[in-house]
C-alpha cells in the first residue's frame, strides 16, 4: 500500500481505493478532479438527451357545440404535432352530471378525430365531476 502511495505521489495523481473489502484492497491511480469532471459531463449530457413530457389540457362541457368542439380540436391537433400529450376532460357542473353519456360520447368523438395524430393512453374515465381521456402523440418530436 505504501508503494502505491509513493508511485501516486511521484506521478502527482491520486490513489483511489476501488474495492476495500478485497484481499489485497484494489486501488487505482487517477487524476480524481478530472474523473469528477468527466462524470459531471456525462451526467449533464444524459440529462440533456432526456425528453420532457408536457401535458396540455383541453376542457369541455357536456353540452359543447360543434363550433367550440372544432376550435378545441384544432388546438389538440397542434399540441399533438408539437409532441405534447393531450388531456381532454368534460367537467360536469351541478346537475349536469346526469349527462355522463354525452360527455363520454364527446370524448370518444375527440379520440376518433385525433386518431391519425395520436394514440389513446387512457379511455374516458369518470373521476368525481370530471371525465377525462389522455392522448399521446404518435411520432416523437426530435430537437
Amino acid at each position: 500500500m505504501r508503494e502505491a502511495l509513493d508511485v501516486a505521489e511521484e506521478l502527482q495523481l491520486d490513489l483511489v481505493e476501488i474495492s476495500p473489502n478485497a484481499e489485497p484492497p484494489v486501488c487505482k491511480i487517477i487524476d480524481y478532479q478530472k474523473f469528477l469532471y468527466q462524470q459531471k459531463k456525462i451526467q449533464k449530457e444524459m440529462q440533456s438527451n432526456t425528453q420532457k413530457v408536457v401535458i396540455k389540457e383541453i376542457r369541455f362541457g357536456p353540452n359543447t357545440d360543434d363550433h367550440d368542439y372544432n376550435f378545441k380540436l384544432k388546438h389538440a391537433i397542434k399540441f399533438l404535432e408539437e409532441g405534447n400529450k393531450v388531456k381532454a376532460f368534460v367537467f360536469f357542473k351541478g346537475r349536469s352530471i346526469i349527462y355522463k353519456e354525452k360527455g363520454e360520447i364527446l370524448l370518444l368523438k375527440l379520440a376518433q378525430d385525433l386518431e391519425e395524430y395520436g394514440k389513446i393512453d387512457q379511455l374516458p374515465k369518470l373521476e368525481g365531476k370530471k371525465m377525462q381521456i389522455i392522448i399521446s402523440p404518435k411520432t416523437t418530436k426530435k430537437k
